[in-house]
């Protein structure tokens, strides 16, 4: 499935890759979304996302979410080339929900390529240090992704109207409470999600 819908959003499913094998992550639940089935046979083109947007009622629509079962960020120019045709055929805010792996992922600063395409960025912290963030969200980076994640939500800063750095209620009130003043050091919003939504 390349669309998807919850609470008025419409979700695009455009990878299954990601560089994080995280403990709770709702790809590993038997359960998975319910419904939905986001496993893809194979990666969609640009133009599979966009003809499958276009069979979708998006009157009632508020925003149009890159989040499926892997990380988005895989497929930055394939992001950045959806998210222009949508800005040029409906009137609606993009957000991506990511891992915030994307500049590791092209060994290179991405953040600026998101600027006026991107209206909010949500990225997964989920631990309060490297240390942490290695054993629960098992990334391919290893120890090094920790800092990086911090640092990309700086950086989204300068180019994204809304950054929010999230994590999942998996983890202690403590770890959660210690995240959030990460995010205040950095200056963005905070979010607090629930296990599998």
């Amino acid at each position: 499935m390349i669309t998807y819908t919850i609470d008025n959003s419409l979700y695009l499913n455009i990878t299954n890759r990601c560089t994080c094998d995280c403990n709770f992550c709702v790809r590993n639940s038997p359960a998975g979304l319910g419904e939905y089935n986001l496993w893809l046979e194979r990666e969609p083109t640009v133009k599979e996302v966009l003809d499958d947007i276009e069979k979708r009622d998006l009157s009632q629509c508020r925003e149009i979410v890159f989040c499926g079962y892997g990380e988005p960020m895989i497929r930055l120019y394939d992001l950045i080339e959806i998210s222009k045709k949508i800005k040029g055929r409906y009137n609606l805010p993009i957000r991506v929900n990511t891992n915030g792996h994307g500049s590791l992922i092209f060994n290179r600063d991405i953040t600026p390529l998101l600027e006026g395409w991107i209206n909010t960025i949500s990225i997964s912290l989920n631990a309060k240090n490297a240390k942490e963030y290695q054993g629960l969200c098992k990334p391919v980076y290893g120890e090094k992704a920790f800092p990086a994640v911090l640092d990309f939500a700086a950086k989204c800063k300068k180019y994204i109207p809304r950054v929010v750095l999230s994590v999942v209620n998996v983890i202690s009130v403590e770890d959660i409470e210690a995240c959030r003043e990460l995010a205040q050091q950095i200056g963005v919003e905070f979010r607090v999600r629930h296990f599998g939504g």
